[in-house]
């Protein structure tokens, strides 16, 4: 059950719109284009439909995918999606956690906030833009109103993980993109975005029934973490 005094909607129904497998440790190595990170963010072609490599020089290293030292009072599993930082920590034994950079919503308006579960993970997902989305910039997102499928021009990317809080739909995703270099940025309709090869690693990562805290834009951090 989630205490309902744990969220706040950030804005309701506005976000709609808009995961390697196991285990493995993952080296604290200085981020950038060299092997072990042209490995990680390499083309994936295990998929129905191709996963690009991306290009790195795109990407400010600080949001590649890293294990870090992690202080938190969140359980191990949980997310937490710091917005300020432009992380999402995947909570793991000892103190560490897995860090991904992140793209948010554009205005603090957009952003969801509090504690969620989620509630339904899903590969190559169907996209449909709010009608919120759709009244805001409605030559860019009226021509999919009846939704776009999935495919690789889907903005939702090669998966999507489910925000619910209260037992309703958030409207807001943890999902891919086909603009990796806006991660480090605040762009979207207010889900969190991940470059495709870290929403694949995360998707595998995590169940349904996972807890997700999305922390305040602008709020000091509940939890700190330092890459080593």
């Amino acid at each position: 059950m989630i205490d309902r005094r744990a969220f706040v909607f950030g804005a309701p129904l506005v976000l709609a719109g808009c995961a390697s497998r196991g285990r493995r440790e993952l080296t604290s190595i200085d981020a950038g284009p060299d092997r072990y990170y042209l490995a990680m963010y390499g083309p994936v072609d295990t998929e129905p439909f191709p996963v690009p490599a991306i290009n790195l020089r795109r990407i400010d290293p600080k949001f590649l995918r890293r294990e870090v030292s992690y202080e938190t009072r969140e359980a191990v599993g949980t997310i937490v999606v710091d917005p300020n930082a432009r992380y999402a920590y995947l909570v793991e034994p000892g103190g560490r956690a897995i860090r991904y950079g992140v793209g948010v919503g554009r205005e603090e308006a957009f952003n969801f906030k509090g504690t969620a579960v989620i509630a339904r993970k899903a590969e190559w997902p169907r996209w449909i833009p709010t009608q919120d989305m759709i009244k805001r910039e409605p030559d860019r997102y009226g021509p999919w109103a009846g939704g776009m499928e999935g495919g690789p021009e889907n903005p939702l990317g090669p998966r999507a993980l489910y925000l619910y809080a209260g037992g309703r739909d958030t409207y807001y995703r943890l999902h891919g993109t086909v603009e990796p270099w806006t991660i480090g940025t605040m762009v979207s309709s207010g889900c969190v975005r991940l470059m495709n090869q870290d929403i694949i690693d995360l998707y595998e990562r995590v169940g349904v029934g996972t807890k997700v805290v999305v922390l305040p834009v602008g709020s000091d951090q509940l939890a700190q973490s330092r890459a080593l």
